[in-house]
C-alpha cells in the first residue's frame, strides 16, 4: 500500500481539526507552513504514518543535529510536558490551534510543564536522538488529539541551500 500524499496528510489534518473540540483552542486552525524550525539541518527520516494507532510508524520527523544545539519552540504555546520517559528527555507543547508538538531525546530541558513559550523560544538541546541511529538527530512530532501528523505539513518552509549541501560545481574548460 502506498502512503498517501501530502495533500491527503493536509486533508486530514484540517478534518480532524474540524470535527475534535479542543479546549483551549480559540477556533484557530493549524495553518500550514506557520511553525518554526525547532533546529536547522536536513531530514534524515521522514514521518511514517501508521496504518493504526499502535501500529508500527515513524510519528514524527529525525532533523540532522550536532549535540546539544538548541532546540526552539516551533510554535507559541504552553508547555504540557518536559520531563524524562523511559530514559530520554522530553517537551511536549500545546499550541493555541490544538496541535501539539514533541521534541524528543534531548540532552537537556529548559522549560516546565505549564510554563509559556514564543514561537523560537529555547526549550532545551539536542541529544544523540534515537538510539543506535546515526548522525545525532532531534525527533519532532506533531499531533491533534490522537492523530499523529506528518510535522513538515506545519514546518515553514525554507531555503534548500540551509537544509542541503552540494559540493560546488567545477568549472569547464573551454
Amino acid at each position: 500500500m502506498r502512503a498517501p500524499n501530502r495533500t491527503i496528510f493536509l486533508v486530514l489534518l484540517v478534518a480532524a481539526w474540524l470535527l475534535t473540540p479542543w479546549p483551549g483552542s480559540a477556533g484557530a486552525a493549524p495553518v500550514p507552513g506557520s511553525y518554526a524550525w525547532p533546529v536547522r539541518g536536513p531530514v534524515i527520516r521522514p514521518f511514517e504514518a501508521p496504518a493504526s494507532p499502535y501500529g508500527p510508524g515513524h510519528r514524527g520527523i529525525d532533523i540532522a543535529a550536532t549535540p546539544d544545539t538548541v532546540v526552539g519552540a516551533a510554535e507559541g504555546g504552553v508547555v504540557a510536558f518536559a520531563g524524562v520517559v523511559a530514559g530520554a528527555r522530553y517537551v511536549s507543547i500545546d499550541h493555541p490551534d490544538g496541535v501539539r508538538t514533541t521534541s524528543s531525546f534531548l540532552s537537556r530541558v529548559d522549560v516546565r510543564a505549564g510554563d509559556r513559550v514564543g514561537q523560537g523560544d529555547p526549550i532545551g538541546a539536542t541529544g544523540l536522538g534515537h538510539p543506535g541511529i546515526e548522525p545525532a538527530h532531534l525527533h519532532f512530532g506533531a499531533r491533534i488529539g490522537d492523530l499523529y501528523i506528518d510535522p513538515m505539513l506545519l514546518l515553514e518552509g525554507g531555503s534548500l541551500v540551509d537544509l542541503i549541501r552540494l559540493a560546488p560545481l567545477e568549472e569547464e574548460a573551454n
